[in-house]
C-alpha cells in the first residue's frame, strides 16, 4: 500500500536543494519547456506530473546537466548549475535515475552497487553506505549475486534507485519509475522515495504517470502541460481537487 501522506513532524528543513527560474529547455534551441519555475527544499519530496511529451523529462534532463538551459536558472543549494556536465553534478551530490533504468544487463546487483558507491576508490565509507541501503532495501540483498539482466521489472527499477541511493545524494531526481511495471509493484516502489527523504535527508524531484499513487507520497506537485506549469501546490490540496487537476492536464489554465 502507499505510505501515508507525510505528516507535520517531518516537515522538510527551510531553504531550498533546488531552484529552478524561468527555465527554456529543449533541444536544437527550439524550446520544449517554456518559463519553467519550481522548487525542492530539502528533505522534500515533490511530484512532477502532467501527460506524455509535456516536458517532463526534459525539465529533468535540463536540471541534470544532460541538456544546456536555453533560457533561465538552475540552482543547486544556491549555486548556479545551469549547463554544468552531468558528471561534475554527479560528484556534487545530484542523481539521475532515468527513463529505462540504464542499467549493465552483464554486471550483478553487487557490481553496480559497488561501481556507484565506490567511484573514484572503494572506501569503508561506501562500504557502510552499501549495507545501509540493504538495510533499507532487503529485495536487493537476496539477488546481489545475479545480473541485472535477469532481474523482474521491479527488481531492476529497485536497483535502479538503490544504485542511485548508495551515492548519498542530495538531490534525487527519478524519471517514470512506474514504467512498464504492474500498479501493485508501483505500490510497493513509490514509498521508497518518501524514505530516501525521510531516512537519507535527500530531496525528492519524480516524475510518475500514477497521479493518485503519486500524490500520496509527495509533500507538494507541479502539473506540466505543453511545456508550462499550469498548477501547483501542497499534495494534499490537489488530491481534494480532481476537476482543476484534470482540467490542468489538458492544459487549461487554473482559475
Amino acid at each position: 500500500m502507499p505510505a501515508p501522506p507525510p505528516s507535520a513532524t517531518s516537515a522538510p528543513a527551510s531553504g531550498h536543494a533546488l531552484v529552478v527560474r524561468d527555465l527554456f529547455a529543449g533541444y536544437q534551441q527550439v524550446p520544449v519547456v517554456r518559463e519553467l519555475n519550481l522548487e525542492v527544499r530539502p528533505g522534500e519530496v515533490v511530484a512532477l506530473l502532467g501527460p506524455n511529451g509535456a516536458g517532463k523529462t526534459t525539465t529533468l534532463e535540463t536540471i541534470a546537466g544532460l541538456n544546456r538551459p536555453i533560457a533561465g536558472t538552475v540552482e543547486l543549494s544556491g549555486e548556479n548549475i545551469g549547463g554544468t556536465p552531468a558528471h561534475v553534478l554527479a560528484h556534487r551530490g545530484l542523481a539521475l535515475v532515468p527513463e529505462g533504468r540504464a542499467l549493465f544487463p552483464g554486471l550483478t546487483v553487487r557490481e553496480h552497487l559497488r561501481l556507484a558507491g565506490a567511484a573514484g576508490g572503494r572506501s569503508r565509507k561506501a562500504a557502510r553506505h552499501e549495507e545501509e541501503l540493504l538495510e533499507m532495501l532487503p529485495e536487493l540483498r537476496k539477488c546481489l549475486g545475479r545480473k541485472a539482466g535477469l532481474l523482474s521489472g521491479g527488481e531492476q527499477q529497485m536497483l535502479a534507485i538503490g544504485r542511485a541511493l548508495v551515492t548519498r545524494p542530495r538531490l534525487l531526481l527519478v524519471d517514470e519509475m512506474s514504467l512498464g511495471l504492474a500498479p501493485v509493484i508501483v505500490e510497493r516502489l513509490l514509498p521508497i522515495l518518501r524514505r530516501a527523504a525521510s531516512e537519507l535527508g535527500a530531496s525528492v524531484l519524480f516524475v510518475e504517470q500514477h497521479v493518485a499513487l503519486a500524490l500520496e507520497i509527495s509533500d507538494r506537485a507541479y502539473v506540466l502541460a505543453h511545456g508550462r506549469i499550469r498548477l501547483e501546490g501542497p499534495a494534499a490540496e490537489l488530491r481534494e481537487r480532481r476537476e482543476l487537476l484534470a482540467a490542468s492536464y489538458l492544459g487549461e489554465t487554473a482559475a
